[in-house]
This record gives structure tokens, C-alpha cells and sequence, in this order.
């Protein structure tokens, strides 16, 4: 259906025949002809460093079911280090951390408590509905990606009756991506832990990007998780690793969380192949890559700062590109043909045009559109991204003035 699309090191790629397209149910787009892709769709575009590969291919290996793989063991130890916590398991994806930490807090026919736009409202296919058994009960965010603490609090049921669920859990996203991936500090969190376990709830910290939230407030990742009854952090996003998530918690947790993740099938065997690129992410210094998510997040500041300024984008302060998100949406010209058209249509064509500058980013929201900085993109590549986005609101017709065909 679809030609050839290869990805080179450290998220690059060139396309054979491609046709541009979508796949059915998909945001994530297919390029269209070019020798040269720019993709700033994900973090979870990156490829892994040389030293992942090496430490990959000479990996020492057990049956991890049996608690046997010596380097899936080293790495769950690392994890739970850097995090305070007592115990930590790999898993194969952030979704997949999410779910088995719900599953080791609440009863079914529980409730979790959480942002309108976390990651378990939007984008992890009802897990907690299907497979936990528990509601959901949202409340909104504020700009700076936190949630009211009297809203939160309100948002617990009453224990003694009988018709409402039990509030057994408050999710916290951290980097919170939906405000442009603030980072939430240390303060709030402790705040958030204490209205959880004031009212008998426990808290999880999505922290599918915490390492970005702890580079950019400065501080160690553990102290951002520290009143956590428990924490998700996601090795296969900035931290360039192929595959996997890290839960922690204390130890009873960890074993609870265990048995779902087997519920789920999430057991591996010889998993310390993937799990070798996670101790070479969580190095201290520069031989992890966990410091150099400060290069990302500078990036994403120098792509927000020469977005920000163009004509036909909707005004945004681009220092709220605190960690590697952009999110813009559109500002077209009052008196041009493109008011006529409905936002929807205008984003359309900003993507097909940006696709055909041999840039990737992928819409957001209703009207947004994102870019997310990663290992692999460099200053060059945004100068190049920023240049393509100029030149495809000019062909979308957004930038005032210009024609809509």
C-alpha cells in the first residue's frame, strides 16, 4: 500500500516510493517524496545510540519470568535507585506501566482521580475501564499543566455511600504534555501526595518524560517522586532506548504490579537485550542520556522562539517550551481567503505541505499541531523545521496574504 519509508541513525529518514498517506485510525502521518526527513512526530522516533547497540549485542541474558536475566536485574535496580524507591520492573511500554500500577491500586470497581487531558483519559484505550475495572473522574487543568488542589480534593467520592465508587488513586502527569510538557516542581507534587493520602488514595506519577521535567527544574528525578506512592518513567522516549518502562514503588507494589504485568502477557524472557540500552540511558554523566535532554529542550525553545514570531500562527509564548514540546495552532489573516476556512482544513493543508518539505510533525488536539524535539535533531534541523514551517503556511494559504488555491 505504501512504499518504502527507512529511518537512518538518530531518527533521520528517507522514503523509496512513499506515497503520503495515513494510517487508517493513525495521527502519524507517512512523508511524502523526499530524500531527507526531518521527524519531529515523537521522542519515540529515536533510534539507539552506538553504546546501546554494543551493550545490546553483548548483553548477558536470563529467563526473566524466573528473575534469571542478570542485566534485566541490574537495570530494575538502577531504576530504583534513581527514583528512591524500593523496588522498580521493567515493562514493555509506558501504557503498559500505567496500566499494572493501576491495577496494583485500585479495586475493582474503583476510581482513579485525574487531569481531563492526562494520558489514561486520551490515550491509553480505556485500559482502566477494561482491564483494571475502575472509572475514571477528570478534572481540569490549568495552564501551567497542575490541577487545583481544592478541585482535586472535591473531586473524591464519599467512602460511607454505598452508590458512588471508592477513590483509590490520583494519576499525575509529570512532564504534563497537553501544556506543552511543563514540568511540575517538587512542591506541587508533595501537595498533590498529600490530598491523596489525607482522603485514603494512593498516587502514581506518569512520569513518561520525568527526566525532562527533572533537567529542566534542575533537581533529581527521585525528589520529583518522592511522596509517590508510585512512578512510570519511559526509557524509549528521550532517553533513545528501542523499547521499554520502568514502574516503581515500594516492594509490595512491585509485586502486585508484577502479577498484572503477567496478566496482561507483558512477561519477557531474555529481555536483558533491551534492557542493557536502559542501564547505558541511566548513566550518571555524559555516557547516559538522560543530561543530554538538555540539548532537546534548548532545541524545542529555538524551534518554538522562530514559530512563535510568523505570521499565521496563533500568539504563544515559546518560553512555555520548558522541556522538548512545541504545540502551535493557526492565526490566518482576517482579511485573506483562509478565513473561509474552517480550522480543520487549514491544518490539513499546513501538514500536507510541511510533509512535502520533508518535515514530520503530527496534529494535536483538534486544532494544535506538535513538534517534539529528541536525540538525533540538532540546531541545523530545527533552523531547517522552522524555515519549512514559514514556507508551508505560505502554501496553505495561513500566512496573510498569501493565495488559497
Amino acid at each position: 500500500m505504501f512504499g518504502r519509508y527507512t529511518t537512518g541513525p538518530c531518527g533521520r529518514g528517507s522514503v523509496a516510493g512513499a506515497t503520503a498517506g495515513r494510517t487508517p485510525g493513525s495521527p502519524y502521518t507517512r512523508p511524502a517524496m523526499t530524500d531527507h526527513i526531518i521527524d519531529l512526530r515523537s521522542d519515540t522516533v529515536t533510534h539507539p545510540t552506538p553504546e546501546m547497540r554494543r551493550a545490546m549485542y553483548e548483553a548477558e541474558v536470563g529467563d526473566d519470568v524466573f528473575g534469571e536475566d542478570p542485566t534485566v536485574n541490574a537495570l530494575e535496580e538502577r531504576a530504583a535507585e534513581l527514583l528512591g524507591k524500593d523496588a522498580a520492573l521493567f515493562v514493555t511500554s509506558g501504557t503498559m506501566g500505567n496500566l499494572v500500577s493501576q491495577y496494583a491500586h485500585v479495586p475493582r470497581g474503583g476510581e482513579i482521580v485525574t487531569a481531563e487531558n492526562a494520558h489514561p483519559v486520551l490515550h491509553e484505550a480505556a485500559g482502566h475501564a477494561v482491564v483494571v475495572g475502575a472509572s475514571i473522574r477528570t478534572i481540569p487543568t490549568r495552564d501551567d499543566g497542575t490541577l487545583d488542589p481544592v478541585a482535586l480534593a472535591e473531586a473524591f467520592r464519599d467512602p460511607a455511600d454505598y452508590h458512588e465508587p471508592v477513590t483509590a488513586l490520583v494519576v499525575v502527569e509529570n512532564a504534563h504534555g497537553h501544556s506543552m510538557g511543563q514540568a511540575l516542581p517538587a512542591a506541587y507534587i508533595a501537595e498533590v501526595a498529600s490530598v491523596a493520602h489525607r482522603n485514603g488514595a494512593a498516587l502514581h506519577v506518569d512520569g513518561a518524560r520525568l527526566f525532562n521535567a527533572a533537567v529542566a527544574l534542575g533537581v533529581p528525578a527521585r525528589e520529583l517522586v518522592a511522596p509517590a506512592d508510585s512512578a512510570m518513567f519511559c526509557l524509549s522516549k528521550g532517553l533513545a532506548c528501542p523499547v521499554g518502562s520502568i514502574v516503581a514503588g515500594d516492594a509490595a507494589f512491585v509485586t502486585r504490579a508484577r502479577r498484572a504485568r503477567k496478566l496482561v502477557g507483558g512477561g519477557w524472557r531474555q529481555a536483558g537485550i533491551v534492557a542493557a540500552a536502559g542501564l547505558v540511558a541511566l548513566r550518571d554523566g555524559p555516557s547516559g542520556t538522560i543530561e543530554r535532554l538538555a540539548d532537546d529542550h534548548a532545541n524545542a525553545r529555538r524551534l518554538a522562539e522562530a514559530i512563535s514570531s510568523m505570521p499565521g500562527i496563533a500568539p504563544f509564548d515559546p518560553s512555555r517550551a520548558a522541556t522538548n514540546f512545541v504545540l502551535f495552532g493557526f492565526d490566518p489573516d482576517p482579511a485573506g481567503p483562509s478565513a473561509r476556512l474552517a480550522p480543520g482544513t487549514l491544518r490539513a493543508r499546513f501538514m500536507d505541505a510541511l510533509r512535502a518539505e520533508g518535515v514530520l510533525m503530527i496534529e494535536w488536539g483538534h486544532r494544535d499541531v506538535r513538534a517534539v524535539t529528541h536525540y538525533g535533531i540538532d540546531a541545523p534541523d530545527v533552523d531547517r523545521a522552522a524555515s519549512a514551517v514559514r514556507r508551508a503556511l505560505a502554501e496553505a494559504g495561513i500566512a496573510p496574504g498569501a493565495p488559497v488555491a
